[in-house]
Parts: structure tokens; C-alpha cells; sequence
């Protein structure tokens, strides 16, 4: 049985990927959705926040000491008032120091409980895709997604919304104050806010569509690695002299990825970099504005000082919300491709309804009634209208050329795939009546494609059934006949058997393949390419 579904062209699965990619950055990610990540922890918020508007409420004290100093206690040399502002000056720096260090310890706990629980979300989603999402998706992609588009979300998710609040209760508390100080002055302050606002979401859009090519870069990036330094690309590339090769499409793509880092760092930069100059710009303004003759005597220099200071204080709340919107608007890009994998459709799932099956009563009856399938893509069907009948403790040897179906029966049988048309039964159920779980129990399956875990032989073993006891471990290698083998090695069963399991032959893999499966003592056992 050397046929395989994965040996089949796929020129139109390698395009589809493309396509996929770009429509998930073309796809609008609504923020609603992810502030749903967030529900869980939405006591934990909103004692942040508590938090962060006390330390801001508290904050506000030290402008209206700083004056009280300037205007009263310098000039009357009143020592004991001096002392008692001074004391709680430093206590106010104190306890806002003290609120900021456990507002972030809870942000951040949060935060990274966010990122957790979208990692295994998107781990155990796809561990529920068939295998043909697999096949028409480059092994990189879905490494790069969980890995650096989920890594790359960090920043946002962790202090997003601590920030936003943070900088946002700042900004409003700073402008109050510096209202109460003097109305006319913080109207020339503020007349910064239009532009900055505009051209904060020039800047966003910008980086956001740099962010969405960085991603797919890094992507293509992984795929390369994936694919030229595994044991069987490092064999591949060696045999058909394709290294130098390799190494200029790296490089090309490393290249790539440090342009659009620059571009993404500099994205907007003259733009922000103006707005700091209109902000620092300001306090020449105020002092302009002082010295007028329609407000000169109108403000003591403490009540000056203090607003200058409130003004210093404002630019950075506002450009940290700028910021943050910023990276809001580009983390959207990352969102997208994140939600792209969450909203795959799971092609063969547990049935709603399915039927109970106890593994001990499982004769081994296998049916299959005209039954008809066809790859996603193909014109042609694998197989078209098979009826076959093995009964419970038979044997049935398929033998065909290439490309004539017989591993697509295989899978078919472990439920890889579902029918096109017809039916699959097992002691007379269908198998899409069947759980997974339980289908797995009682079906197993040898493929012609031997694949090892990079760990001991008895690591590979028990991963058909972890709870197994060494003694059944050994009673399934003697029954592949690799028994004798393993307890030549210098390591024994504790031998590792290297990526992929490259230390051992094609054969000897295999029949370490076959001890696993029969570790589980299946009812079905399918060989494919039982002859190799």
C-alpha cells in the first residue's frame, strides 16, 4: 500500500494557503471579540483600574504641594509647613509606586493567562482539523502562527488595558487639575489634541499593514527552516546539491524581515517626532501667555510652576494612549491570522449524538458500502463505489498499483477522512456515529509513513498507551519482532532514537511503528505497506 494522499499533486493547495493568508489580513477583527478574551478576568480588571484611578487621584496632589512650597512656605519661611509638604510629596511618589508595582503584577498575570489560554485554544482547535487542512498548509505556517504571531500579541494583550486605563485616567485627572489651576491656560495646552489625534491613525494604518507582512514573512521564514534543516530536507538538500540554494532564499527572506522591521520602526516617526515638538512647545506658549498683558498678575509663579509641571505631566499619558492605539491597530493584522485558525470548520468531529461502544465487546467487523471518496481539489475519485466485507477475525490483502487507493481505504477506516458518498460500519455502526476517542481504542493503524517521537524507544512506545507497564512494552516488541534489537542497544529501551527516528532503519522504524500500535491491542489493525 504505497499509495498516499500526501504524494498527490497539490499545486492548487499550495495557491489556496496564499489566498487564506491574505484574506485573513483583509478580514476586519472586531474589538468586541477580543475583549471577549478578557470576560474571565473582568474582576481582576476592574480591580486594576480601581488601582490605577487611586494612584492617579493621589498623584494629583503633588502639583497643588509643589505651589503651596513656591508661593507660601519659601516665601514666609514657615519651616514646619515646608517639612510636612516635602514628607508628603515623597509619600505621595511612594504610594504611587507602591499601587503601580501591584497593578502590574495583576495586569500582567492576566495578561499572560490571556496568552495561555489563546495558545491552547488554537493547539487544541487544530489538533481537531483532518488531515487535509494539513496537507494544503506549509508545515511553518502553523508553527509561526502559534509561535510568533501569538508571541507578537504579548505586548497588547498583557498591557493593553491596563494602559489604556493607566494613561487614560492620567490624561482626565491631569486636565482637571490643570483646569482648576487655570482655565486659560489649559485651553492652550489642549489645542495639540486634533492633530494628535489624526495623525495618530495615519501612523496606525501604516503599521498595521507592515505588521501583517512582517507575519507572513516570518512565516515563510519558518517554513524554510521546517523544510531545509529536519533530517530529511538536511538529506534532501545534501543529495541534490540544492544548499547554496537554500541558503540565498534564507537570506533573501531574512532580508525581507530587517526592511520591514526598519520600515515598521520608522513608520510615522516624523510624524510622532513633529507632534513632540509641538507638545515640548507648549510650555514656551504658557510662559508667553503668562507675560501677556490681558493675564499678567492674573497667576502667582507657583500657580505657573505647578501648571507647567501638570502640562510636562499630561504629554505622557496622551502620547502613551497614542501609542497604544497604535499598537492596537497593527496587533490587528496578528488577531486576524489567530482567528483565521480558530474559525476552521472541523471537518470529521465527534457526532452529536454518538454511539456508546465498549472496546471488550468490539468483534471487528469492518463494511464498506459503496462507498465513494475524493480529495479536496480532485477531479477524479480515489475511490469510487467500494463495497468490501471483512469479517471479525479475517485478514484482507489489498494489492494495486500506485495512486489506485489502497492507503485512502486505510484512512478511510481509521475515520482520517469521511466518505464522499456511502458508508463505513463497524459491527454494523457507522463509524461517523462513532467518538474519535473511541474509534482510536479499537482501530489502529500502521502507516507506511514511520513516524517516530525525537526520545527513548520506550517514550515512542508508550505513546500508544501511557500507562503501559514495561512488561507489556516488551511483550509488544517481541511480538514486532524488535525486542532483541532494543536490548542490544547500549541504552536498551532508554535509547533515544534521534529526529525522526533517523538512528534506525527504514525497517527496524518500522516494526518499532508496529510494536506501538499493537501496544494497544486494537480489535482492527491496518498495515499500510505491510510488505516494506
Amino acid at each position: 500500500m504505497d499509495e498516499h494522499p500526501q504524494n498527490r499533486p497539490r499545486a492548487r493547495a499550495g495557491s489556496a494557503t496564499v489566498t487564506a493568508a491574505e484574506k485573513a489580513q483583509a478580514r476586519e477583527v472586531s474589538l468586541r471579540r477580543i475583549s471577549r478574551l478578557f470576560t474571565a478576568h473582568r474582576w481582576s480588571l476592574a480591580l486594576v483600574t480601581a488601582l490605577i484611578v487611586a494612584s492617579s487621584v493621589v498623584g494629583l496632589a503633588s502639583p497643588f504641594l509643589l505651589r503651596a512650597v513656591i508661593d507660601t512656605a519659601l516665601p514666609d519661611q514657615n519651616l514646619p509647613l515646608l517639612i510636612w509638604l516635602t514628607v508628603a510629596m515623597v509619600g505621595v511618589a511612594a504610594l504611587t509606586s507602591a499601587l503601580g508595582v501591584v497593578q502590574t503584577w495583576i495586569s500582567t498575570r492576566i495578561g499572560q493567562q490571556v496568552m495561555h489560554g489563546l495558545r491552547t485554544s488554537v493547539f487544541a482547535h487544530l489538533q481537531r482539523q483532518s488531515l487535509t487542512f494539513f496537507t494544503r498548509t506549509r508545515t511553518g505556517e502553523v508553527q509561526s502562527r502559534i509561535t510568533n504571531d501569538i508571541g507578537g500579541m504579548q505586548n497588547v494583550v498583557t498591557s493593553t488595558a491596563t494602559s489604556i486605563a493607566a494613561n487614560l485616567t492620567t490624561a482626565v485627572a491631569t486636565v482637571i487639575a490643570m483646569v482648576a489651576l487655570s482655565w486659560r491656560l489649559a485651553l492652550i495646552s489642549l489645542v495639540v489634541l486634533p492633530p494628535s489625534i489624526y495623525l495618530t491613525r495615519r501612523v496606525a494604518r501604516m503599521r498595521r499593514a507592515i505588521t501583517a507582512q512582517q507575519q507572513r514573512e516570518l512565516a515563510d521564514l519558518n517554513v524554510t527552516i521546517d523544510e531545509s534543516l529536519s533530517i530529511s530536507g538536511v538529506q534532501l538538500s545534501k543529495a541534490m546539491g540544492a544548499g547554496p540554494a537554500l541558503v540565498q532564499r534564507f537570506t533573501d527572506s531574512s532580508a525581507r524581515l530587517v526592511d520591514l522591521e526598519l520600515r515598521s520602526q520608522l513608520a510615522g516617526r516624523w510624524r510622532m517626532a513633529s507632534m513632540s515638538v509641538m507638545f515640548a512647545a507648549i510650555p514656551a506658549v504658557i510662559y508667553l501667555g503668562a507675560g501677556l498683558p490681558m493675564t499678567a498678575g492674573t497667576m502667582t509663579i507657583g500657580t505657573l510652576i505647578a501648571f507647567t509641571s501638570l502640562q510636562g505631566s499630561l504629554f505622557r499619558p496622551l502620547m502613551g494612549l497614542m501609542s497604544v492605539g497604535v499598537s492596537i491597530v497593527a496587533s490587528l493584522a496578528l488577531f486576524a491570522r489567530i482567528f483565521e485558525y480558530l474559525d476552521l470548520t472541523v471537518e470529521v468531529d465527534d457526532p452529536a449524538h454518538p454511539v456508546e461502544l465498549d472496546p471488550t465487546r468490539v468483534r471487528g467487523r469492518l463494511r464498506f458500502e459503496n462507498v465513494t471518496f475524493s480529495y479536496p481539489g480532485s477531479q477524479t475519485p480515489a475511490l469510487d463505489g467500494v463495497t468490501l466485507d471483512v469479517p471479525a477475525g479475517g485478514t484482507l490483502a489489498v494489492v494495486g498499483h500506485t495512486g489506485s487507493g489502497k492507503s485512502t481505504l486505510g484512512a478511510l477506516m481509521a475515520r482520517l477522512y469521511d466518505p464522499t458518498a456511502g458508508r463505513i460500519t463497524l459491527d454494523g455502526v457507522d463509524l461517523r456515529d462513532l467518538r474519535l476517542a473511541d474509534l482510536a481504542d479499537v482501530v489502529g493503524v500502521v502507516s507506511q509513513e514511520t513516524y517516530l517521537l525525537h526520545a527513548s524507544v520506550r517514550d515512542n512506545l508508550r505513546y500508544a498507551k501511557p500507562d503501559a507497564t514495561d512488561a507489556e512494552i516488551e511483550d509488544a516488541a517481541r511480538a514486532a519482532q524488535i525486542h532483541d534489537l532494543i536490548v542490544a542497544l547500549p541504552d536498551g529501551y532508554d535509547t533515544v532514537v534521534g529526529s525522526r527516528g533517523h538512528r534506525f532503519s527504514g525497517g527496524e522504524k518500522q516494526r518499532i511503528a508496529i510494536a506501538r500500535t499493537l501496544l494497544r491491542d486494537p480489535r482492527v489493525l491496518i498495515l499500510d505497506e505491510a510488505t516494506s
